[in-house]
């Protein structure tokens, strides 16, 4: 029975009404940063640790229980794994390097949340994808909640596209898009310039909050679902990086691609996290030019067109990004610290892989680097994340340490354990082969790997199956700096003489001489 009170018209009765098709209001304070809900406020989000992100928010919905359908559900048919599969139907969109990192083209009904720094060239892709598929043919729309028209039509004319047929319009409201996309035929790709200024009518709170932001998505992926159009979401991100917003959103949508790049760098670089049609961690490399973005078709020789051949420090690093092998070239500087606590900076890499592997070659190796400061840079603005890295970053630290240049023909990868070993990583044939066809001659490469290349002709290859081997090697090719450790021979700095250094796991030379 629902609770009902009494209503009188002064000492007359004058019915009743049930409590429960009353909308009751339930406000809760939701964290901005991660989407977490708290009966009361505080300072700190439990859930993501940031400071001061809890709003208050009416997270009830827009229609009352009673009134709700109380409809019996229906039953459907249950498929077997074993069945006819056919590939999702793609939409080229008309550039090489973005239907790479979406696997192929845009699927029909997909919804992709593209994310990056403000100004890093998100809405120029953009503008410059929907003309290429509305010069096709096909009807594009690009909707911005946060320019004008007109300054959209501003940046197409500056990047010669103002001649596509692409629908443009400002609006906010989700119920408005939607009706109007609804007339005419079915677009096949719709832009929205960003998710975070969409509100919709079924929720009351401001645009941009959590709330508003997972309904307007809801909505605009219910539309995407029924109607087969792709729809790509601009979302803003956090000075993390992150892209804003709950992160239900990006486990709704079916692709999340980030958009990265230095702003002292002409080169970006498109990066698949989530993808489920195609393959995670694929990029796309793009050059910013006066007139808009120009694909990369061969990002290696880019990233390698500025070397500076014969310096120490400096090693070339076959990596593979998705199904894409790259070639980039890692920089570090070794310099003695005046400071009690050395610096240990990094860009491009994981900081805490770098100080792995920098206890690895003074626990193993005896390289002595608590007296340096540390610096390691991954040439281009390319950010790499797999731990193949970790040989061509020590090989460039003891470079710099001991002042050796490395071969300028060779290329490193392999994976450095806690114990000094260097273990095989994915794919070798294919960075080899990247290799060769750049002219490079040598590759040092973990010694379990070299069976698996044994079959790559024309390329020398240096099999490693500890850290201390490279170390010694490239040590007895060190040569004095100045005046720096003066009287040490061959500018062996910091390394143990008499070829310690070669022997597997050796104990440090300093415990050695410490214990007589």
């Amino acid at each position: 029975m629902p609770s009902v009170i009494p209503c009188y018209a002064g000492f007359g009765f004058a019915g009743i009404v049930e409590l429960s098709s009353m909308p009751k209001s339930t406000l809760s304070f939701v964290c901005q940063n991660c989407g977490a809900a708290y009966n009361r406020w505080q300072g700190k989000c439990d859930s993501c640790g940031e400071w001061n992100t809890l709003a208050e928010e009416d997270t009830s919905g827009s229609v009352p229980v009673s009134i709700r359908s109380k409809r019996k559900g229906r039953t459907f048919a249950l498929e077997s794994l074993s069945g006819k599969t056919q590939d999702a139907p793609r939409l080229s969109s008309g550039m090489a390097e973005l239907d790479r990192v979406t696997g192929g083209g845009f699927v029909r009904g997909s919804v992709l949340l593209v994310g990056g720094d403000p100004g890093i060239g998100k809405s120029t892709l953009l503008t410059q994808a929907t003309s290429m598929m509305a010069r096709a043919g096909h009807r594009a729309v690009y909707i911005s909640g946060e320019e004008a028209v007109a300054q959209v039509r501003l940046r197409a004319e500056r990047l010669g596209l103002a001649d596509a047929p692409v629908q443009l319009a400002s609006e906010t409201s989700v119920e408005d898009i939607v009706s109007t996309l609804s007339e005419g035929a079915v677009p096949r790709l719709i832009v929205i310039d960003s998710i975070q200024t969409m509100w919709t009518d079924t929720v009351e709170s401001a645009p941009g909050t959590v709330t508003q932001v997972r309904a307007s998505a809801q909505a605009l992926i219910r539309f995407a679902k029924k109607t087969g159009a792709a729809i790509i979401l601009v979302g803003h991100v956090t000075k993390d990086g992150q892209i804003a917003g709950p992160r239900v959103v990006e486990h709704m949508v079916d692709a999340v691609l980030s958009f990265e790049g230095e702003g002292s760098q002409q080169f970006r670089i498109l990066r698949s996290v989530k993808n489920r049609f195609g393959a995670t961690d694929e990029i796309g490399v793009f050059e910013m030019t006066g007139l808009g973005l120009r694909e990369v078709t061969n990002p290696s020789e880019l990233f390698l067109s500025e070397r500076d051949l014969g310096s120490p420090g400096t090693a070339v690093f076959a990596g593979i990004e998705g199904t894409r092998p790259v070639l980039v070239e890692l920089q570090a500087l070794v310099a003695p610290t005046s400071l009690g606590t050395p610096r240990r900076a990094v860009v491009g890499w994981d900081p805490s892989r770098l100080s792995m592997v920098l206890a690895v070659l003074e626990a193993h190796c005896g390289v002595k680097l608590s007296g340096h400061d540390v610096y390691l840079n991954v040439a281009g603005g390319l950010r790499i994340q797999e731990p193949a890295a970790d040989l061509a970053a020590a090989a460039a630290l003891v470079s710099s340490l001991v002042n050796a240049p490395l071969p300028t023909d060779a290329v490193y990868f392999g994976e450095v354990s806690l114990s000094g070993a260097v273990r095989p990583v994915a794919q070798t044939p294919a960075r080899l082969k990247e290799a060769a066809k750049l002219g490079f001659g040598r590759a040092i490469l973990p010694e379990s790997a070299r069976g698996e290349a044994s079959g790559d002709a024309g390329l020398g290859l240096s099999s490693v199956g500890n850290l201390t081997t490279l170390v010694a090697e490239i040590a007895a090719r060190g040569v004095p700096r100045g005046d720096r450790d003066r009287g040490t021979p061959r500018g062996n700095r910091g390394v143990p003489p008499d070829g310690e250094a070669t022997e597997k796991n050796a104990t440090p030379a300093r415990f050695r001489r410490e214990n007589g």
